[in-house]
């Protein structure tokens, strides 16, 4: 059976994965469900490295196509960090206090509140061969956290032409802008024509 394996066990990513992936003709399923059930250490300068990193470790031990992301805020006032290494690696146990963290960074820096939500998708072929695609969602740090829709840094990445943040906007006009669902669709068509028979 044709498969594609997405590194990770999270649901909402696996649900997201095949509904874009819908009519390829590949059953989806996570590391787990492929066999794959270990940590894989990230810790690269790059999404795009990290997204390798995960791809190339579950390629490893299952064959066939891999899909892996990497992904995390990137805020312009703060020199693009901590976006390279991603946002989850701000101080904080929550994301409430890690949001908290991040304003009162942007607001000491000064300057512009420009900042993007990247995702990395790696997809490593039955070949070994690698393709990536990577996409945004723009936007700026909000002045204060609002909103309860999404998770991690969606209350803060405020987005002017919704005039909310990426917490308050509705799960469809979300699927339409999220910088993952655009990198995911990107890929599709990579998949399209390098699966082709």
């Amino acid at each position: 059976m044709n498969r594609i394996v997405f590194a990770t066990g999270n649901k909402g990513k696996i649900r997201e994965i095949r509904e874009i992936m819908d009519g390829l003709g590949f059953e989806i399923v996570t590391m787990k469900e492929a066999g794959f059930d270990g940590d894989i250490e990230e810790g690269a300068d790059s999404f795009a490295a990290n997204s390798e990193i995960k791809a190339k470790a579950v390629w490893a031990k299952t064959g066939g196509v891999v899909l892996a992301d990497d992904s995390g805020l990137v805020i312009d006032c703060l020199g693009g960090e901590p976006g390279v290494l991603s946002a989850r690696y701000m101080e904080g146990h929550s994301y409430e206090e890690k949001n908290a963290n991040l304003i009162e960074r942007v607001n000491q820096a000064g300057g512009a509140r420009t900042a993007r939500f990247v995702a990395d998708i790696c997809a490593v072929l039955p070949d070994g061969s690698v393709e990536h695609t990577q996409k945004t969602m723009e936007g700026e740090i909000a002045e204060k956290p609002a909103g309860d829709g999404g998770f991690g840094y969606d209350p803060i990445l405020y987005l002017p032409e919704y005039g909310k943040t990426s917490a308050e906007i509705t799960e469809e006009e979300k699927n339409t802008i999220s910088h993952r669902g655009k990198a995911l669709r990107a890929m599709r068509e990579i998949l399209v024509k390098k699966l082709a028979k």
